[in-house]
């Protein structure tokens, strides 16, 4: 019985590896297996990635002449399927960050080589977050030296892409449009509730993505891939997973996070689990006294108080906590059809906002408190994948249903008042996208889908008095609301010859917005109680690829792109600066970005890369805040105060143009430099005619780093900066903001230079046991980058223990 069961699984054994050519891919320096390594051929038409143990099952590429193997900080490498066989299947890479091609996702929605994407993309992949140990997904963005990031609080991060933010532009989550009906122009932070442990890639395309991603994507998208679950390509379970500590010294911050991966042939499973605990921000000793606070409200005995800090550099409050879980499940019968569920929930603890508690009145603090509620959120996705094995409608089709929830609220109370006023936001967003790729000869492929987005908004007003507990209900920051969108769309890439590349795409988009403000109808003299909005656009794009050699690379490319009216703009009511209220205009349109972008990039010897971009944006029909009269009148009572008038309008018409410069150096024995800047200048129409700078414009910013490479160790000195934005350079709505803004020589507000120095480190104790420890802010610059209105972080030292396994 014995020798049978033994020989059932020899033959058995031997039969899969008839079917089955497993390649290994490995770093030539240190030998370790790479994982999320992308092979791919043209003929056959295949790709594969490799798995934890850098394995991937090749056995559709036998015979193919062309096999590209490509990873990020790699150099990429061409070969056939012989010289692999020749090479007992086992390839190495060489470490390099000179490429001039790389797979991206976020152009078309499917992976494909940059190679003919007119589009500017960058990736951030998990090697760089494991060195920078970013503490949340906006941190996350900021690596790339090409984001700008804007904070209000701690728990914030608003990215700036070309002088756009906000609503303009466009968060995916594993290929899922996480942009609701309440997303609004002022500051967002909604990115930290993604975790950046589980982030295996994040792309930003710069410029218009609406064809593909339909209305927001004006200035840029954002697209997050989190951790895919890994089949086995062996009788044996795939087990890996990583456990991971941190601990920051300038908030004392406390996180943990641990991910487990369990594969076999068809199923596979990942499961993880991450915790942050934040103190209060404590900022630099040398800066302007302008940032400090000295202050903050304490309620005692029933009594507002005025606590002084018994430390200044402390921003209080400013302290709070998150959790994040995610849990994964892939079922792949057969290799035409795979199947994956996600499950990602995300959860804070209420916290300041302290621009907001950084205000005062008559020489006291204008608020006791100003808090946001927790942050949830919760997303269930079901993707399907088909290879259509030349179907005559596709190559390859793609469905994904998702569903989120979104729970967010606002808390204040005037200083020495008993009544605390609360708004809660819900949002149920579903969608559904269709999406299919269709070569049509050798020179062309089709990439083409549909897409429905429903989203139902219900918001919610509640006061309540600090001291008896009774409760009444207050005004909705929004009224009851739904938002659909219904798009097809297509992207044609045509191979000119072999060095030219063009690529066209087309989008046609219906939406819809249907609003009930009858909750809001006994607070505010609206002279309206339902308001639809129906409408429809046309958007596209156009850009062609040339390399002239294997060095070279020139693109142009023109997009258009469209930011739909949604909730936020149409309905709501709130006070975006002291004196002046902003409430529903129900007549809004679309607003329309229509850009030019040029790209040069070259290479030296494969020693040095150039990489510079031009761009001009013109965004017309924009929605801006402006002046306003609510049945005749001018100003309504708000919050205690009599107000101006404000409403969201189409009445302004911005201009953005600028530059993005790269420089990389390969230098010798392990060292390395690359650099990037960005300037940008943006300006929008007012009231009167005259202009005024855009405030998501951000100064010129940019990141250099120099990096040294051995073995085990990677050690990193970088330095980050800003330059100065003058007061009369700001934007018109923000130079009265004395509580975030530096004041210069004459008392005018604006926003200084500043530059940090930062070192980071990373060293491999054992082959699953790594220590990563960096110090930032080495002189403790007291510094605020633009439009925030939270100092950063002091000096700020890390050290983060993994293990992986």
């Amino acid at each position: 019985m014995k020798k049978i069961a033994l020989t059932s699984c020899m033959l058995f054994g031997m039969m899969y590896l008839i079917h089955a050519q497993i390649v290994t891919i490995k770093d030539i320096e240190t030998s370790r297996p790479l994982e999320m390594v992308t092979l791919h051929s043209e003929t056959p038409k295949t790709f594969v990635t490799t798995n934890a143990d850098g394995q991937a099952d090749i056995s559709k590429f036998k015979g193919s002449e062309k096999i590209g193997v490509q990873m990020l900080g790699f150099k990429s490498v061409t070969m056939r399927y012989a010289e692999m066989e020749s090479l007992n299947f086992e390839v190495r890479l060489e470490p390099s960050n000179l490429n001039l091609d790389e797979v991206v996702i976020s152009a078309t929605k499917w992976k494909q080589s940059s190679y003919n994407i007119p589009f500017k993309i960058t990736t951030i992949v998990k090697n760089d977050v494991t060195m920078q140990n970013p503490q949340t997904a906006a941190d996350l963005l900021e690596i790339s030296g090409k984001v700008y990031i804007q904070k209000s609080q701690q728990g914030g991060g608003s990215p700036m892409i070309r002088g756009f933010a906000t609503n303009r532009l466009l968060y995916m989550v594993d290929g899922v449009r996480m942009n609701t009906a309440i997303f609004r122009g002022g500051n967002l932070q909604n990115v930290i509730s993604l975790d950046p442990f589980v982030t295996e890639s994040a792309e930003v395309l710069f410029g218009p993505g609406s064809v593909m991603y339909g209305s927001d994507a004006i200035g840029g998208v954002m697209s997050f891939q989190t951790l895919t679950p890994q089949l086995s390509l062996t009788d044996k379970p795939l087990i890996a997973g990583k456990a991971l500590t941190r601990y920051s010294s300038a908030n004392s911050e406390k996180s943990g996070h641990f991910d487990v991966s369990v594969g076999w042939k068809k199923w596979a499973f990942v499961s993880s689990f991450s915790t942050w605990d934040y103190d209060h921000l404590r900022q630099g000793s040398h800066g302007p006294d302008d940032y400090l606070k000295t202050v903050y409200v304490q309620r005692q005995n029933g009594v507002d108080h005025v606590i002084t800090q018994d430390n200044n550099l402390l921003q209080i409050p400013s302290a709070y906590s998150q959790d994040n879980m995610m849990q994964k499940i892939r079922f792949q019968p057969n290799e035409n059809w795979n199947f994956e569920y996600g499950f990602h929930y995300s959860e804070t603890s209420p916290y300041g906002r302290y621009d907001r508690n950084a205000r005062f009145k008559d020489g006291m603090p204008r608020y006791a408190e100003w808090n946001y509620g927790p942050q949830k959120w919760m997303m269930n996705n079901l993707s399907l994948n088909h290879k259509g094995n030349n179907n005559v409608i596709y190559d390859e089709l793609t469905l994904r249903i998702a569903q989120q929830r979104f729970e967010e609220s606002r808390m204040d109370r005037s200083f020495n008042k008993t009544q605390r006023s609360t708004n809660t936001e819900n949002v149920e967003a579903y969608s559904l996208n269709l999406d299919f790729t269709k070569s049509l000869g050798d020179k062309n492929i089709l990439f083409y889908g549909a897409e429905y987005i429903y989203n139902d908004v219900e918001s919610s007003g509640n006061l309540k008095d600090i001291i008896n507990g009774v409760e009444s209900k207050g005004a909705s920051r929004y009224p009851n609301s739904t938002w659909s969108s219904l798009a097809v769309y297509m992207n044609d890439e045509f191979k000119v010859s072999k060095k030219l590349t063009a690529l066209a795409g087309l989008r046609f988009n219906l939406f819809a917005l249907d609003a009930d403000f009858s909750n809001n109808l006994d607070f505010y003299p609206f002279p309206f109680s339902k308001v639809k909005i129906d409408d429809n656009s046309v958007t596209g794009s156009i850009g062609t690829v040339y390399r002239p050699t294997q060095s070279w690379v020139l693109s142009v490319n023109f997009g258009t792109a469209f930011r739909s009216p949604n909730v936020d703009d149409m309905g709501k009511v709130f006070d975006a600066e002291p004196g002046a209220v902003t409430v529903p205009n129900p007549n809004l349109k679309a607003e329309y970005a229509y850009n030019l972008d040029v790209g040069i990039t070259k290479v030296f010897d494969d020693l040095v890369k150039i990489d510079v971009t031009a761009y001009y944006t013109t965004l017309q029909n924009a929605l801006v805040r402006r002046d306003f009269q609510l049945g005749g009148r001018d100003s309504l009572m708000y919050d205690g105060q009599m107000s101006k008038i404000q409403a969201i309008q189409n009445a302004s018409v911005a201009n953005v143009y600028g530059v993005q410069a790269g420089l990389e150096l390969k230098l010798p024995q392990g060292f390395s430099f690359s650099s990037n800047i960005n300037y940008q200048h943006g300006q929008e129409e007012l009231d009167d005619g005259s202009t005024s700078s855009s405030r998501h414009a951000a100064p010129l910013f940019g990141t250099s780093r120099f990096n040294y490479k051995a073995d085990k160790l990677h050690l990193q000195f970088y330095t980050s900066y800003q330059s100065q934005r003058k007061h009369e350079d700001l934007a018109f709505e923000e130079q009265g903001k004395d509580e975030i803004y530096a004041k210069d020589k004459n008392g005018n507000t604006y926003s200084p230079a500043w530059c940090t120095f930062n070192v980071k480190s990373m060293y491999d104790l054992l082959e699953s046991f790594t220590v990563s420890a960096g110090l930032e802010n080495l002189t403790d610059k007291r510094y605020r980058p633009y439009s925030s209105g939270i100092s950063a972080p002091g000096r700020n030292f890390i050290l983060s223990l993994i293990v992986n396994f």
